[in-house]
């Protein structure tokens, strides 16, 4: 299946209300990378725009030769600090 993933910054009020908020993603650490990246692209839904509390967040890149799956991929391998 393919997504669609809408990249523009011009967002509505409305709209920024039905952003995901990163703080109630899961990843379970048992499952293979590539499983843990569907289960946060499917839960976070856009991940170029979500939410952190009352904080809305856009994602862009510098221009590099990375794209947002190694971006991910960084994100899931890296452990977080304690």
């Amino acid at each position: 299946m393919q997504q669609t993933i809408d990249t523009s910054l011009e967002y509505t009020n409305h709209e920024n209300t039905n952003l995901a908020d990163i703080r109630d993603i899961k990843i379970d650490t048992a499952l293979p990378l590539q499983e843990r990246m569907k289960s946060y692209i499917k839960q976070i839904r856009n991940p170029y725009r979500y939410k952190c509390g009352d904080i809305t967040v856009r994602v862009s890149f510098a221009d590099t030769d990375a794209t947002l799956e190694d971006r991910i991929k960084q994100l899931l391998i890296t452990p977080c600090a304690s």
